[in-house]
């Protein structure tokens, strides 16, 4: 079944937020049919937002990004964890206070933006340390920062994103830095600002004007169990991270209201599905044969996703699939599953 049986997904919603690296581009490219999406939603005059996890860039240079990419946005349109967790210690912590930086130069200008001021040495008392991604991370800045958490200092993290999408493959993310210092200090962080926190999502809700808002992303672990702690619903494209095989053992909390391949489906009822969807329909079954999830029939792949999805979210996680016949086959391999049972 399509989202709501001819109706365009987008015309239930008065917001869409997207993620950005995974969803809109891949690294510094926009993703196949991106541009003409958004685009598509300015003409029609609905509002966007942007919510990412990148603590790399402020939200002026991402809006750059994206216009130089042809997807015009402004600043404002912009929510990063690396201001979110600037206001963060603002809140908290007395005027021109020093903060410890783990990350880009991107996350000490929005320090620096909130009258805050940014160090990189224990020496220098930081109050406070604030971990985000950077590409030149290394040793060294990780050491000052454990030093300085066993001191005292409240510590930050911007994300826990454990990978980063790449033209190569995933690639370690902030969570894998993070990590680092878990291990070392045996213990968590004091705060974590962006996804899957609530936070940057609620924020953008709030400018929806009381209409209904739909989160999209390419990652379970971060943009769909955020929307769902802020009671949003959310479309899962498959242009990211986040697989099908990931999908079909996701937990309760990171499962997503609707699925597309890309942002088509925001606009063809035909390429986006509600998941789960009855485990008959739409030409398909599934049926839980001693363990094995069996696909049969045929029609549109993506109902076929809703069926095994209903199937294995209510059975065990790790249930295999096997294809009762050619077009079963084909629809799994469409979706990059085993066909061998």
């Amino acid at each position: 079944m399509s989202a709501d049986a001819g109706d365009r997904l987008i015309d239930g919603y008065t917001l869409v937020v997207f993620d950005l690296d995974g969803v809109i581009y891949l690294i510094d490219r926009p993703i196949p049919g991106a541009v003409e999406a958004v685009a598509r939603l300015h003409a029609e005059g609905r509002a966007v937002a942007y919510a990412t996890n990148n603590a790399s860039r402020r939200s002026s240079q991402v809006a750059d990004l994206l216009t130089g990419m042809g997807v015009p946005a402004r600043p404002e349109e912009v929510l990063t964890s690396a201001a979110a967790s600037a206001e963060l210690l603002r809140d908290r912590l007395p005027a021109g206070a020093p903060v410890l930086v783990v990350g880009a130069e991107a996350l000490r200008a929005e320090l620096r933006a909130v009258g805050l001021t940014p160090v990189s040495r224990v020496d220098e008392k930081p109050a406070a340390v604030v971990q985000g991604y950077g590409p030149q991370v290394g040793w060294a800045e990780l050491a000052e920062a454990s030093l300085a958490v066993r001191a005292g200092a409240i510590w930050v993290a911007t994300n826990t994103d454990r990978t980063l999408p790449s033209g190569r493959g995933p690639l370690p993310g902030n969570g894998a830095l993070v990590a680092v210092l878990r291990t070392a200090l045996e213990r968590d962080p004091d705060v974590v600002v962006g996804k899957p926190e609530s936070a940057l999502f609620e924020t953008a809700a709030r400018r929806s004007g009381g209409g209904r808002t739909l989160v999209v992303g390419d990652r379970l672990d971060t943009d769909i169990e955020g929307a769902r702690r802020a009671g949003l619903d959310s479309l899962l494209v498959l242009t990211g991270v986040s697989r099908v095989p990931e999908l079909l053992a996701a937990e309760p909390g990171r499962r997503p209201t609707y699925v597309a391949r890309d942002l088509a489906g925001l606009f063809d009822p035909a390429a986006v599905v509600r998941v789960p969807g009855p485990a008959d329909a739409g030409g398909w079954s599934v049926t839980d044969r001693d363990g094995t999830l069996e696909l049969a029939g045929s029609g549109r792949p993506l109902d076929a996703l809703a069926a095994l999805c209903a199937a294995a979210w209510s059975g065990p996680a790790s249930a295999r699939i096997r294809p009762a016949g050619p077009d079963a086959a084909r629809a799994l391999e469409s979706f990059g599953l085993p066909t061998g049972g």
